[in-house]
């Protein structure tokens, strides 16, 4: 990670959920946050350590990580420009619940959590919106869990592709073996065989961990249903940016 330049960025067109806040509030928040760039694989939390920080994504993409026994791990959830990491902070939670590990290179501002909870708890407008941001949040860790118990692989994993394809925004993207294992919770050769699957239905491309969508339809038609509730939280959770303001 390192410390770049705010090169007078429009944070409201950065992140939504910064976007949600008033004017005035959103000015006085800019002047605390730190713009910073974050690399893939980066680890920005670990499973019941203090959380430093707390981030607002611009381009950047996060994959928040359940783990079980150190090493075990099921995705729960992604964050991208809708939203944030760290808003348990707000409610009083010292150390982190999730791994959370960059999916996608990019900038974010962050600012010390110490200082966001003061900030949270004189900010009714900012009470608000991370209110309404966590419940999207339990919504999506709800679904994703039941597609996890009950759905197969191949299923999971186009939904998982979907998701990561609306979050970035983008037909195209770079995501390893390890790195789906890790958060669909199976081995690799369980990913190699579902994206077989599906690469032989000619609904992507993948090689050497770049995959490119062909048909998104018929992707979506591959999913299961939790595609789409996982995909109209997320939408929740950018319309934010109209709903306060």
């Amino acid at each position: 990670m390192s410390i770049v330049s705010p090169l007078e960025l429009d944070l409201p067109a950065c992140n939504q959920l910064l976007a949600a806040l008033p004017p005035a509030d959103l000015h006085h928040l800019s002047s605390l946050l730190e713009q910073v760039q974050v690399d893939v694989g980066e680890v920005l939390s670990e499973p019941s350590a203090p959380l430093r920080y707390i981030y607002f994504p611009h381009d950047s993409l996060i994959s928040l990580l359940g783990v079980a026994e150190g090493r075990m791990t099921l995705e729960v959830g992604l964050v991208g420009r809708e939203g944030m990491l760290g808003a348990t902070v707000a409610l009083g939670h010292d150390v982190s619940q999730v791994r959370a590990i960059v999916q996608r290179a990019g900038r974010a501002s962050r600012m010390d959590s110490a200082q966001f909870r003061t900030e949270f708890a004189r900010n009714p407008s900012l009470q608000r919106v991370l209110y309404r941001y966590t419940d999207t949040l339990l919504a999506q860790a709800i679904q994703i869990a039941v597609c996890s118990r009950f759905h197969v692989l191949e299923a999971r994993l186009a939904r998982s592709l979907l998701i990561t394809r609306d979050r970035l925004q983008s037909d195209k993207f770079h995501l390893t073996h390890e790195f789906l294992a890790h958060a669909l919770g199976v081995r690799r050769v369980g990913v190699t065989k579902a994206a077989s699957a599906l690469q032989q239905q000619g609904l992507i491309i993948y090689s050497r961990g770049n995959i490119e969508i062909l048909d998104v339809p018929g992707l979506a038609a591959a999913s299961c249903k939790c595609y789409e509730i996982v995909k109209d939280a997320g939408a929740s959770a950018g319309a934010l940016a109209t709903a306060f303001v």
